[in-house]
């Protein structure tokens, strides 16, 4: 059984989604492992993780959209704005999406679909160094 780990740093520039797929399968590349699991971890209360489409650039747009009529920044019902209107804001929407993916391993390749991509999704507003855990565990 081999195992890697490795921890990713992504700056951010602001809300939005960041593909990340490419340095995942480099994790995967270099752990050596053929056969197993990805699971990729976010080390932050104010970014998430999601499997999205990644060929068309408009249905990243959509989901951002979404997420900002879904949670909108300025609520009178907040309270946690210490840091600024996003600061609440940006952790429910993490907790709606996701902290952690496990991607399947075969053949030496992460078994995403056609169009599907791994996307850092930053919360906050301001530009932030986000910490991306990769641990890859298989034969």
């Amino acid at each position: 059984m081999r195992t890697h780990f490795e921890t990713l740093q992504i700056r951010t520039k602001g809300k939005g989604t960041y593909e990340i797929t490419d340095q995942v399968a480099a994790s995967v590349i270099k752990s050596g492992v053929k056969t197993g699991t990805a699971t990729v971890f976010m080390q932050h209360t104010s970014a998430s993780l999601v499997i999205f489409e990644n060929a068309d650039h408009s249905a990243r747009v959509d989901l951002e959209e979404y997420f900002e009529r879904l949670v909108p920044e300025n609520a009178d019902y907040l309270t946690h704005t210490s840091e600024g209107p996003d600061d609440s804001t940006s952790h429910i929407r993490m907790v709606l999406t996701r902290s952690s993916e496990v991607i399947p391993i075969a053949g030496g390749r992460l078994q995403l679909g056609t169009w599907q991509g791994i996307f850092l999704f930053e919360h906050r507003r301001s530009p932030h160094l986000r910490r991306v855990l990769v641990s890859v565990l298989g034969e």
